[in-house]
């Protein structure tokens, strides 16, 4: 520990007598911090001091009693005043070397502006105090640096057990004595040492400026305050781990003191360890990300008993009938995240969900109550496009693929989210046939009627459209829109002079409505 004025206090040798009464000072001005012991009688010394020193003074400064001259007995206020306001941490007044005791006027001075004020007797030298608070420095730096070998031999050790991750992590919450949690890149609480040692509103702020610095790919430190609506803030320092642009997770440290040199050697060392197991954790997670694109591929091949031995073997039983398939896709410098997330995702079901990656997507089965949530969390989490087939087997698997891809295919179109099959095929043959490479076609064919009612405030797509969705029918088609039925065959004829078109035949209309639907 540092050495404080309460410690100096406590030394018989010096037999300094606080003059201050304890209760009289504000809380903790006995506790606080010394870092160094100068004596000066200046009349203003605080340009040569720093903050948390001890001033030691005989007095000079106050001038021949009953002659009174600047910087005398009038101007203690101001002097106790610009120590106070300097950061000084206690004044010691050495008697009996120009005066006899300690003026009366400069102890009511102390005790008006709260610092701690210490008699000094004739027989102890000042030498004596500043040779006591630079061993104490001495002992505390050695200590500070034998505690930070020994706690970093202890977290070496620990890094070699099985787990060694979560060892290392605990080793460090106890040596630190503060609450360690690590957020995984997906931005989850991976694990925490101790448990349940950071509650609420705090772990969930911890987490949220956690995921923002993974959202930003870049190494940072960070220091925060959390958790100051409900009780006293807690001082928290999160850390990310790995390199920039593939940033492994979160190291976040709670409710400790800002770390000296020695704890931040301590951190470091973890944050280094932590960054290697995390990094073999990759290599793993590529090699078995090989063995699961095998493992589809069998699957979709109709292989479904190797797949489902070596599957059990790994991460537990495929998924069962009713599953969904879900595919989608990420760039390259988001991969490993999605991966990381599919395979909490398998952890925390004990298997029953498989993924691999299939050219350029990534394809999951998903039992049925679980591919709805699955898919809304990718298609939030990572802003990406997915498509959902409709329930299958595992022996139809390549079928439920096929939907999948096609799913993918239409949410792609809209930027992201999640385009179900089912949603899909019932809008018939013609949506697949409607793609993308068919919108200039189709915007080209409808392009008399769109300038048409741009031009003259009408609704002749609008009238066209719901005449087809009611198959040609007049009366229909006048009720749906709320309009009689002549209105609406005057529209529709002025469509097929505009179009050049006979509407009265099938192919003309199916044309036409392929060409609605290619434009929606």
């Amino acid at each position: 520990m540092k050495p404080t004025v309460q410690t100096l206090l406590d030394r018989p040798e010096l037999t300094l007598r606080l003059l201050t009464p304890a209760d009289s000072l504000p809380d903790g001005a006995l506790a606080a911090p010394v870092t160094w012991a100068h004596s000066s009688d200046l009349v203003d010394p605080t340009p040569f001091l720093d903050a948390g020193q001890v001033l030691l003074t005989t007095g000079t400064w106050l001038g021949e009693e009953g002659a009174p001259q600047p910087g005398g007995p009038a101007d203690v206020g101001a002097y106790v005043t610009r120590l106070r306001d300097a950061g000084i941490a206690a004044l010691g007044f050495g008697t009996e070397v120009t005066r006899a005791g300690t003026p009366a006027a400069l102890v009511e001075a102390c005790l008006a502006s709260g610092l701690p004020l210490f008699e000094v007797p004739y027989r102890t030298p000042f030498i004596a105090i500043a040779r006591t608070v630079a061993d104490l420095i001495a002992e505390d730096a050695y200590a500070r640096q034998a505690w930070a070998l020994q706690a970093q031999r202890a977290i070496s050790l620990a890094a070699l057990r099985p787990d060694g991750l979560s060892a290392t992590l605990a080793e460090l919450s106890k040596r630190l004595g503060a609450w360690v949690g690590l957020i995984d890149s997906t931005g989850g609480l991976d694990r925490e040492f101790p448990l349940g040692g950071l509650g609420q509103p705090a772990l969930g702020e911890v987490v949220g400026e956690a995921r923002t610095m993974l959202r930003r790919g870049q190494r940072a430190s960070r220091a925060v305050e959390a958790g100051g609506t409900v009780g006293r803030p807690q001082r928290m320092t999160l850390q990310t781990l790995g390199s920039g642009g593939a940033l492994r997770g979160v190291l976040a440290i709670g409710d400790s003191p800002e770390l000296d040199q020695a704890g931040r050697e301590v951190v470091t060392s973890v944050i280094a360890l932590a960054g290697l197991a995390l990094e073999q954790n990759r290599d793993l997670d590529r090699a078995r990300g090989h063995l699961r694109s095998g493992l589809l591929r069998s699957l979709l091949a109709g292989d479904v008993g190797l797949a489902a031995d070596v599957a059990g073997e790994m991460w537990g039983p495929l998924p069962e009938a009713p599953l969904r398939v879900l595919v989608t896709s990420a760039p390259e410098d988001g991969i490993d995240r999605l991966v990381e997330l599919l395979e909490l995702r398998v952890d925390e079901r004990g298997g029953r969900l498989f993924f691999g990656r299939e050219a350029e997507h990534v394809v999951v089965l998903a039992e049925e109550p679980d591919a709805a949530e699955l898919a809304e969390e990718l298609a939030a989490e990572f802003e990406l496009a997915v498509g959902v087939s409709d329930p299958s087997s595992l022996a139809q698997l390549a079928d439920a693929h096929e939907e999948a891809v096609r799913g993918y295919e239409r949410a792609r179109e809209a930027g992201s989210g999640v385009a179900w099959f089912d949603d899909i095929s019932r809008q018939g043959v013609l949506a697949f046939l409607a793609r993308t490479d068919a919108r200039a076609v189709a915007r080209a064919t409808l392009a008399p009627l769109t300038e048409y009612d741009r031009e003259n405030g009408s609704s002749l797509v609008a009238t066209t459209r719901t005449w087809l969705e009611n198959g040609g029918q007049f009366d229909a088609t006048a009720q749906a829109l709320g309009v009689h039925r002549h209105t609406v065959r005057s529209r529709v004829g002025l469509a097929e002079r505009l179009l050049g078109r006979d509407l009265s035949g099938f192919h003309a209309r199916a044309d036409l409505w392929a060409a609605l639907l290619a434009v929606e």
